[in-house]
């Protein structure tokens, strides 16, 4: 029996994978095995693609080859790290263990030696998806007021009993803020964590963001109940969690 990825809520889309690979066949290949797991899968031809891709659209699990034309996988994981803590395995056809204990050292969770075989590589990515969210569980809070209910570790947003469901965007937004209930998160640092280093300066994309999120929970930005607007600050949780 294949063993897939556990079942996500409704409000939760599937673990997304990012894989930045040179080689066609092996992006296909990844493309395919990943899906059959029920993995969203984004595909990079390049370090720089995969970089881009990882700030324009966010991951669960980066697959990173360390031969890329462009910015070799140590420069990518490098640039990566100063701004991300997503899980990286490392793919590799050098099996030297000087090599595997440098992508260790520059940040990466764990490393393939190429030719791999896709179940051995599929159980290290389970494994690292699997210590993150046990990870998110025991360091999220959960929030309930009688009306609005976040549960972040199982990634879970009701309404008045009813699942709401959200964008991956629009849940990390949330997750953020609630993680710093009562405290202003400043709109650099919303920016940053959300869209990636290079778009620092976007505010408009978070008006639109914040603006989809209210909605979803009933939220009106004149007289908020859970989302405030600290103007030209940035955004704070108004309620505290309670339970």
């Amino acid at each position: 029996m294949t063993d897939r990825p556990p079942p996500t809520t409704a409000s939760a889309p599937p673990a997304r994978i990012l894989v930045i690979d040179d080689e066609p066949q092996i992006r296909r290949f990844l493309d395919i095995s990943l899906r059959a797991q029920g993995y969203a899968v984004a595909l990079a031809g390049s370090g720089r693609a995969g970089l881009a891709e990882l700030a324009a659209h966010g991951a669960d699990l980066v697959v990173l080859d360390l031969g890329l034309p462009d910015l070799d996988g140590h420069g990518v994981l490098r640039e990566l790290r100063q701004w991300s803590q997503v899980p990286v395995i490392m793919l590799t056809v050098r099996d030297g263990e000087a090599e595997k204990v440098a992508a260790l050292d520059g940040g990466a969770n764990d490393y393939v030696t190429k030719p791999f075989g896709v179940q051995e590589l599929m159980a290290r990515i389970r494994s690292l998806l699997r210590a993150r969210i046990t990870a998110s569980e025991a360091a999220m809070p959960l929030f309930d007021d009688g009306r609005l209910h976040v549960d972040l570790g199982r990634r879970e947003v009701r309404l008045d009993g009813r699942i709401v469901v959200l964008s991956r965007r629009e849940f990390a937004l949330l997750a953020l803020l609630l993680q710093h209930p009562g405290r202003v998160v400043t709109q650099p640092q919303l920016l940053r964590e959300l869209w990636g280093p290079d778009h620092q300066d976007d505010t408009h994309y978070l008006r639109i963001l914040v603006g989809k999120l209210r909605q979803k929970l009933g939220d009106d930005a004149t007289a908020p109940r859970y989302i405030a607007t600290e103007p030209g600050v940035g955004l704070r949780f108004i309620a505290a969690p309670r339970g």
